[in-house]
């Protein structure tokens, strides 16, 4: 290699956009990203956007006791009311993301505190696991936080009603 083609090469290479490899989103600011994708999804009914968040073995976990469905069972339910135009709204109203020290930083975890249109103040926690199409969801869950000035009267309705429904 001449010289001069030797220059132009570590010009190139010291020329700003190409001397710094492209600019990362953070991982917690990834994670943050899907989850907003996917509450964006629900609340437009667009089930395959809304889906394709998920991991094939994906598990969510309803507010329900008996509601644990597998990915395929969860769309299964779902997928109805997408098609009729019918979603669920949930705003985030804080998250905390943490990502697995590990050295593939490959699993995350959260926390959010979401307001409903439905159920007003609701819960969502769960894990995403890394791919190779990004960060995809593979266990959320979802709850009601009881204020405890009112869980052994809500936590009484809940015995109560079910056994009833033992009967």
């Amino acid at each position: 290699m001449s010289r001069a083609a030797l220059g132009i090469g570590l010009a190139l290479l010291a020329t700003p956009a190409l001397a710094a490899p492209p600019a990362r989103i953070p991982e917690p600011m990834a994670v943050s990203g899907v989850l907003d994708a996917f509450h964006a999804a629900a609340a437009r009914a667009d089930g395959k956007a809304y889906f394709d968040l998920f991991t094939p073995d994906a598990v969510f976990i309803g507010t329900d006791a008996a509601e644990r469905w597998g990915v395929e069972a969860f769309r299964a339910y779902a997928e109805p009311m997408f098609a009729k135009g019918q979603g669920w709204t949930y705003r985030p109203r804080s998250r905390h993301v943490v990502i697995a020290d590990i050295p593939c930083g490959c699993i995350a975890w959260f926390d959010e505190l979401l307001d409903s249109d439905s159920y007003g103040t609701t819960r969502g926690t769960g894990v995403l696991r890394k791919t190779r199409a990004g960060w995809k969801i593979a266990q959320y869950a979802m709850t009601f936080p009881i204020p405890n000035a009112l869980a052994k009267d809500m936590t009484g309705q809940i015995r109560a009603y079910e056994a009833k429904a033992k009967n």
